[in-house]
């Protein structure tokens, strides 16, 4: 499994890139019911999955191409989870379309509005369990 090189992005993203990689880790070790996560390359970008528990959704990060200033964090589109996010913290975070959170280098983060964003798409499959029907 190949793991993603942050060397290929120049200094300013790729500081932003990692601290939204230490910010997903962090937040999966303390959410219950995530477990341990798996980093890889998907479609070419950093990628964050929950292969040991299933828990949750995959969360990637990258630059965006042609914007040098500007990078995100992406959500698989048909999960529902930017609707959800655009809900809950429209006018504190930006959005793209349905798949993801964009930010610009030399903005601060929104901290706690991120974190739980994490949260939700970490968790994605377990709750969708807990609101299904039982049988």
């Amino acid at each position: 499994m190949l793991k993603p090189d942050f060397s290929i992005y120049r200094k300013p993203v790729r500081e932003r890139l990692l601290a939204l990689r230490k910010m997903i880790f962090d937040v999966a070790k303390k959410t219950a019911g995530v477990g341990k996560l798996e980093e890889a390359l998907r479609w070419g970008q950093p990628s964050y999955l929950t292969t040991e528990t299933d828990s949750g959704s995959t969360i990637r990060i990258d630059q965006i191409r042609n914007e040098p200033g500007k990078y995100a964090m992406y959500f698989i589109c048909t999960s529902g989870l930017i609707e959800d996010f655009k809900e809950l913290y429209k006018g504190e975070m930006n959005f793209l379309g349905n798949r993801s959170i964009v930010f610009n280098v030399g903005d601060r983060l929104p901290e706690a509005a991120l974190r739980h964003c994490i949260s939700l798409a970490l968790t994605y499959h377990l709750r969708k369990k807990q609101r299904a029907p039982k049988k």
